[in-house]
C-alpha cells in the first residue's frame, strides 16, 4: 500500500523552504538523508544504539524493495513496526496522468504537495532507459526557447519529490527486483537519470544534491554517479560544488556562440557571460576524457545554426573534455523559433566533430505527448500566449 502526500496540504511559496513534515502529522521518511533518517528514528523514540542498524533496515525496505507499508517490512519486530506508523509514512508524488508516446516514451504529470504539477520523463533505448526529472515546480530562467521557461517558478521541489520521481517510476515500471538477484533478475529499465526536466537544479543545490546521494546508495537504488548527469544552464557559483558534493556527471544548456545571441536564449548569461561560464567548465573538477562535459546545444533555424557558429564553438570550448549534443528545436504551441534544417544540422555537425569533437545529434522523443526536451509545462500553468507575445518578451522577432 502506497502512502500519499494528501494535495490539501499547504506549502509556503518561499522557493528556499524545505517542508519535510506534514503539519500536525507523520513525517515522510522518503528526502531524508542516511543521518537524517537515523535522527528521525532517535527522535521517534528508537534507541541510539539501535539506531543506524534501524535506518539501514528501514533505508532497504524503501530504496531497494520499494516497500511503502511499515507492516511489510518484516524483518523488524512488529510493535516496532506499528511504531514506525505510528510515527511516519513513506509517500512519494502521485501520478495524475500517464501518457506513452509511438516510440515508447512515457510522460507522467506528478502533483506534489500543494497541489502543484511537475512532469517526468522515461525514455527507453535498446542500450538504456533514461529518466528525466524536475527540480522545481517552473522556472527562474525564461529561456526564450523552452516550453518549460514560459511558465513562473512557483517554489523549489524538496529531496523527497525528486527522489519520488524515480521511486514512482520505477513503480510503473515494476522495476524493483534489482538487476542480477533472483530468478526474476532482468537488466534495469531505469539506467540513467538525467536532472533536464522543469527548473534549474542548481538553484535548488541542497536538495538535488540530498536525492541524488540517495539515488547514488549501493543500498539502495545504486546507480552510479556516472549515470546521473546534472544539466545547468550556467549557475557559475554552484558548479565546482557540483563535482565536490555530488560528483555527478555535468550538462550545460549552451546554446550561442556569442553573448548578444545568448543573453536571449539564455537569460541568466546577463549574470554569468559566455567567458565566466567557461572558466568555471575549465576548471571543473571531474571533467577529464573519460567524463567529459556535455554542452547541450538546440538548433534554432537562423538564429544560432552557421557555420559561423559551429567554428565559433569549437574555439571557445577548446581546452575543456567536452562532447556537443545538437538538440533539433522541439517545436511548442506558440513557440517563437523553428527547428533548423536537417541539412543544417548534420552541416554543423560535420564542422564540430572535424574539430575533434563528437557531435551527436539527439533523436526526438516523445513529440507527439509534448514529452521531448525543452517541452515540458505543467498542464495546470500552461498560459496560452501567442507568438508575438513570446517572442516580445524574448527580444527575438516573431
Amino acid at each position: 500500500m502506497t502512502a500519499s502526500v494528501p494535495p490539501s496540504v499547504p506549502v509556503t511559496q518561499d522557493v528556499m523552504t524545505i517542508p519535510r513534515k506534514l503539519p500536525d502529522g507523520p513525517t515522510n521518511l522518503v528526502g531524508l538523508t542516511r543521518e537524517g533518517l537515523r535522527t528521525a528514528l532517535i527522535a521517534a523514540g528508537t534507541p541510539e544504539r539501535q539506531a543506524k542498524m534501524r535506518a539501514g533496515q528501514v533505508w532497504q525496505w524503501i530504496y531497494q524493495k520499494g516497500v511503502r507499508d511499515f507492516e511489510a517490512m518484516t524483518n523488524l519486530a512488529k510493535p516496532y513496526r506499528a511504531e514506525l506508523a505510528n510515527n511516519f509514512v513513506v509517500a512519494v508524488p502521485e501520478v495524475v496522468t500517464r501518457q506513452i508516446s509511438a516510440d515508447g516514451t512515457r510522460k507522467y504529470l506528478v502533483r506534489i504537495a500543494g497541489g502543484h504539477e511537475v512532469e517526468v520523463v522515461y525514455i527507453p533505448e535498446t542500450d538504456r532507459g533514461t529518466l528525466c526529472i524536475s527540480s522545481q515546480v517552473g522556472c527562474t530562467l525564461t529561456c526564450s526557447f523552452c516550453h518549460t521557461g514560459t511558465q513562473k517558478l512557483v517554489r523549489n521541489l524538496t529531496a523527497g519529490e525528486i527522489i519520488g520521481q524515480v521511486m514512482l517510476a520505477r513503480d510503473d515500471l515494476e522495476e524493483w527486483t534489482p538487476a542480477g538477484e533472483g530468478s526474476d533478475a532482468r537488466p534495469r529499465l531505469i539506467s540513467n537519470i538525467v536532472l533536464m526536466g522543469m527548473g534549474e537544479p542548481l538553484y535548488n543545490f541542497e536538495n538535488v544534491r540530498d536525492a541524488m546521494k540517495i539515488a547514488m546508495d549501493p543500498e539502495g537504488i545504486s546507480l552510479s554517479r556516472r549515470r546521473i548527469t546534472l544539466s545547468t544552464s550556467g549557475v557559475v557559483p554552484e558548479i565546482a560544488r557540483t563535482a565536490d558534493e555530488i560528483g555527478c556527471m555535468l550538462a550545460v544548456s549552451f546554446h550561442g556562440t556569442t553573448d548578444e545571441i545568448r543573453d536571449k536564449l539564455v537569460p541568466i548569461n546577463k549574470k554569468w557571460p559566455i567567458n565566466d561560464l567557461l572558466d568555471a567548465l575549465r576548471a571543473y573538477p571531474k571533467a577529464s576524457n573519460s567524463e567529459r562535459i556535455t554542452f547541450e546545444y538546440v538548433m534554432l533555424k537562423d538564429v544560432n545554426d552557421s557555420d559561423e557558429d559551429a567554428r565559433r564553438l569549437v574555439q571557445l570550448i577548446k581546452g575543456i573534455p567536452a562532447k556537443i549534443n545538437l538538440i533539433p528545436f522541439n517545436e511548442w504551441p506558440g513557440a517563437p523559433y523553428e527547428r533548423s534544417d536537417w541539412q543544417r544540422i548534420e552541416r554543423f555537425a560535420d564542422i564540430v566533430y572535424k574539430a575533434g569533437y563528437a557531435s551527436p545529434i539527439r533523436t526526438p522523443r516523445g513529440e507527439d505527448i509534448m514529452a521531448a526536451c525543452g517541452q515540458l509545462k505543467s498542464a495546470t500553468q500552461r498560459e496560452r500566449k501567442s507568438r508575438a507575445q513570446i517572442a516580445a518578451e524574448s527580444g527575438v522577432p516573431g
